[in-house]
């Protein structure tokens, strides 16, 4: 059976430029565009040419796309002016775009509030600016914005600004559920309506997250007939986000329904590339990943359950719905008291840690981790600092450097303008190996942890060069109330993540002590430790 064909659309650049706190640069949209072609979405929304510096220079040529079509944001031309007297819609036309989208309102409430027209003058404005895009031989697509809030209220308007879309030459309608709140059921239903007046092979969806509804919603409307999709990766967008085409893609070719059905410029090779391309976006924006993200979240084929880790190891399809490395992940079996032996080879395996699990070493290590997480250690967060705890007891890991004392002073005084500034300041003396003579490094930060992170990073010798692009990017402290000791006095957990902004590698590592300062070190030589290992640093 021939497979019909649903077409990508990602807004990432243009709708999830809209989140809050996101502001994409020039090379942050080229650098994302080259991954989204490489992924093999069909559409690459860039921006809006004209509306700021950054989207009118990026238009300003085509970029070397292999298959994705360019793609411009506009607004049909406003009442009351001719096409080549609107200055916005000129810029979108004479931009370098393949494909041209424009929004146009489909509520006529809005018609009426937000633009002050008739609905027959807005229905001109649409006719007229669709027109305009076929007559430079380019396609055109029109956002029918609140389409669902205007079907409900007026369904005989928004059915005729779709249609005069259509009418017009438009290669999509592209239906929007602009405030978020429209449910599946109602989708479907709308959706399986308006195919009986444009049809469904020129038919969008385009859906925001405002009931935690949006994938659903999108893949209801493909059911229903829709055969575009608009969406951004990671579920980037305003207010809480639009479609994510990061949880789309994989399950349009994953799940039998649709992937029996359909097919997609993204292969199962280029699917691959997903988790990658979720990473780079979360590195664009300097945000750590999120860890419970369906099929690319660190936790999204996760365990800790010691019978769902023994079963993992013999069918992996017992609890996982794919298989991680269809979307570029990897199974993780995380170590703790709850998880079991099981959890514990499956980790040593993965690290590459040969042991037979009768072998004594495996017990010596099972009763250290039990040891360590009953006085306050957490692993399952930390698997940096299991993997040296692992490979210390069942293998070895050089001593690359030991440091022979740290003080750390934070005081409080006035600054050269009199100003009150409180100052924390740390001395560390670190022997490298193999040296007779030991290096003293000080660094001043933003509180005592800061500063000792500066300062034992300042200067580490000929292991300068492995850890000059580590940063600290997270900080983690939880008071433990269950150790013996309460207020004050309770043992402190602290876990470090860190990111070597070069390979875009992070890792955690995890310090516990009665005192703050003390566990928080722990995990930063943990995090040094494991940046030297990684990078079989010679000794």
């Amino acid at each position: 059976m021939t497979k019909e064909r649903l077409y990508l659309f990602d807004t990432t650049l243009r709708d999830g430029a809209q989140t809050t706190g996101v502001d994409f640069s020039l090379s942050d949209k080229r650098r994302l565009m080259a991954v989204l072609d490489a992924l093999g979405v069909d559409y690459i929304e860039g921006g809006y040419p004209g509306a700021n510096s950054t989207d009118t220079d990026l238009f300003a040529s085509r970029p070397d796309l292999k298959s994705a079509r360019f793609t411009a944001f506009g607004m049909t031309k406003r009442a009351g002016r001719s096409v080549s007297n609107d200055p916005g819609l000129q810029a979108v036309l004479h931009s370098s775009a393949d494909s041209i989208c424009l929004v146009a309102k489909s509520w006529d409430y809005h018609v009426r509030v937000a633009l002050g027209i008739t609905n027959e003058e807005n229905l001109e404005s649409v006719d007229q600016s669709v027109r305009a895009i076929v007559a430079t031989q380019r396609e055109a697509m029109i956002d029918c914005e609140h389409f669902f809030d205007g079907y409900k209220g007026n369904r005989s308007y928004a059915l005729a600004v779709a249609k005069t879309a259509y009418d017009a030459g438009a290669r999509w309608v592209v239906l929007c559920d602009t405030n978020g709140g429209t449910l599946p059921h109602e989708v479907e239903r709308i959706v399986a309506d308006v195919t009986h007046h444009v049809p469904g092979i020129h038919l969008g969806i385009h859906t925001h997250n405002d009931t935690e509804n949006a994938v659903a919603n999108t893949l209801m409307a493909v059911r229903a007939g829709c055969r575009q999709i608009q969406g951004t990766l990671n579920g980037l967008g305003e207010r809480c986000g639009n479609a994510n085409m990061t949880s789309i893609i994989p399950t349009l070719l994953l799940k039998s329904e649709f992937a029996d059905a359909f097919q997609t410029g993204v292969t199962p090779d280029k699917l691959r590339n997903l988790t990658h391309a979720s990473r780079v976006l979360d590195e664009i924006l300097n945000e750590a990943p999120d860890r419970h993200a369906p099929y690319v979240g660190e936790s999204a084929f996760a365990t800790k359950a010691g019978i769902h880790a023994s079963a993992l190891l013999k069918e992996p399809e017992t609890y996982e719905h794919v298989p991680p490395d269809s979307v570029g992940n990897e199974r993780r079996i995380l170590v703790s008291k709850q998880g079991g032996r099981s959890s514990l080879l499956a980790a040593l395996d993965r690290l590459g840690l040969a042991v037979g699990k009768d072998d004594a070493s495996v017990q010596t290590l099972w009763d250290e981790i039990r040891s360590r997480e009953g006085g306050g250690y957490s692993f399952e967060a930390a698997e940096a600092s299991f993997e040296l705890l692992a490979r210390r007891t069942l293998a070895t890991v050089p001593r690359y450097f030991s440091v022979d004392s740290f003080r750390v002073t934070v005081e409080r005084r006035r600054d050269d303008a009199g100003k009150l500034a409180t100052v924390s300041e740390a001395t560390v003396k670190v022997f490298i190996a193999g040296a007779s003579q030991p290096l003293w490094s000080v660094g001043q930060g933003n509180g005592p942890v800061n500063a000792l992170d500066k300062a034992l990073r300042r200067d580490l010798g000929r292991y300068q060069k492995h850890i000059e692009h580590v940063e600290l990017v997270d900080y983690k402290v939880r008071i433990l109330t269950n150790t013996g000791a309460g207020g004050t006095e309770a043992v402190t957990r602290v876990l470090v993540e860190s990111h070597d902004t070069e390979t875009g590698a992070r890792w955690t590592t995890v310090g516990v002590s009665p005192n703050i300062i003390d566990a928080s070190f722990e995990a930063l030589l943990d995090s040094i430790n494991y940046k030297l290992l990684k990078d079989d640093a010679a000794v």
